[in-house]
Formats: C-alpha cells, sequence, structure tokens
C-alpha cells in the first residue's frame, strides 16, 4: 500500500518560512491529485494548495502569493514552501494523495500523518 511520509514542520517566528515534505511509498500506477490540507484547532480541515496533473497547481485565497505547491516526479514527492507565515498560519498540516497503487486496485484517498507548524507571533 501507499505510504504518505510528511516532514518539515516545527516553530517559526512570525514572518519566516518553513518547507514541508511529503514522500509517498512504493511505486504508484497512477496519482489523480496530490494536495496539502491544514487543521486548526477547532476548525475544520481545509484545502491549502494542490496539484493536478499535467502540473496545474491551485492555491486556497488565504496561502496564494505566500504557499507554493511543487513535486518532484521521480520520487513521487510534494513539497510546500511557506513564506511569510503568519500565526494564523498555525495548524497540523497534512498531505494527501488520490491514487491507484496497482492497476488492479480502487482509487482511494491516502493521507499522510500529519506535520504540526507553529508561528509565533
Amino acid at each position: 500500500q501507499v505510504q504518505l511520509v510528511e516532514s518539515g514542520g516545527g516553530l517559526v517566528q512570525a514572518g519566516g518560512s518553513l518547507r514541508l515534505s511529503c514522500a509517498a511509498t512504493g511505486i504508484i500506477f497512477r496519482i489523480n491529485f496530490m494536495g496539502w490540507y491544514r487543521q486548526a484547532p477547532g476548525k475544520e480541515r481545509e484545502l491549502v494548495a494542490s496539484l493536478a496533473p499535467g502540473g496545474i497547481t491551485n492555491h486556497s485565497d488565504s496561502v496564494k502569493g505566500r504557499f507554493t505547491i511543487s513535486r518532484d516526479n521521480v520520487k513521487n514527492t510534494i513539497f510546500l514552501q511557506m513564506n511569510s507565515l503568519t500565526p494564523e498560519d498555525t495548524a497540523v498540516y497534512y498531505c494527501k494523495f488520490n491514487a491507484r497503487y496497482r492497476m488492479r486496485d480502487s482509487t482511494r484517498d491516502y493521507w499522510g500523518q500529519g506535520t504540526q507548524v507553529t508561528v509565533s507571533s
């Protein structure tokens, strides 16, 4: 099965930067969607940035111009470069792949374990 391993979270001061990584283990037959979500305490999980086949990216209004999603095609790894961080960006960040592991498998969502990002004022 596919496992997503996240890294790169931590504590940073407002205005600082962090880079999150999400690496998929194993060989995946097809990936339909890759994205980063976040969930702050007491709030619902929200989509922050996504990357579709063909390289089309989308970023939520709250992070547009500050965050950038990218991909290493060879390693099935996605990144989230986060700049100009504010305390409102504090949350647990999750990556998600919508993928088919093997040709005979069904398409499903795979989630990373989550990584904490804390931005101090």
